[in-house]
């Protein structure tokens, strides 16, 4: 079975709905997930822009997942604790937790959701950066997989 990431909030590469994003309330979309590698010990999320002025932008850190995991709710509290023992690291918003999509008007912008199957659990605190993340995923990544979505203010 094929390590596969889905929401039912919006199609693969089509637009995100106003309400999980900046000119909404704001809130993280349900995803869930199936065929998670053998091996696996922890899953990590990474939600971000690569179309942003000042290049890729990471609007949701989430990682140490449980690997028996199959989904994450709607709504997501945005604080240092996630569900199930997982942390959540900080967007480069500077805040921890989910930001939704908030481009500068004008063209779509792509938006990936991208969750990757780890061989390990992250030897990080909440609260971490991207490129701590980054380096701490390097060397341990079993499987990823990814959902993408648009939109434009």
């Amino acid at each position: 079975m094929a390590f596969k990431l889905r929401t039912d909030a919006f199609p693969s590469g089509g637009e995100i709905p106003v309400q999980y994003t900046c000119s909404g309330a704001d809130g993280s979309p349900e995803l869930s997930w199936s065929g998670v590698p053998g091996g696996t010990q922890s899953l990590a999320l990474i939600m971000d822009d690569p179309d942003a002025p000042g290049g890729t932008f990471t609007h949701w850190l989430l990682y140490n997942l449980d690997f028996q995991q199959t989904h994450l709710p709607e709504n997501l509290p945005k604080a240092g604790a996630g569900v199930a023992g997982s942390a959540q690291g900080r967007n480069d918003f500077g805040r921890l937790g989910y930001a939704g999509p908030c481009p500068p008007p004008g063209r779509p912008h792509r938006y990936f959701f991208r969750l990757y199957a780890l061989d390990s659990k992250l030897n990080l605190r909440a609260g971490a950066a991207r490129q701590e993340a980054d380096l701490a995923m390097k060397g341990h990544i079993l499987g990823e997989t990814e959902w993408m979505g648009t939109f434009k203010r």
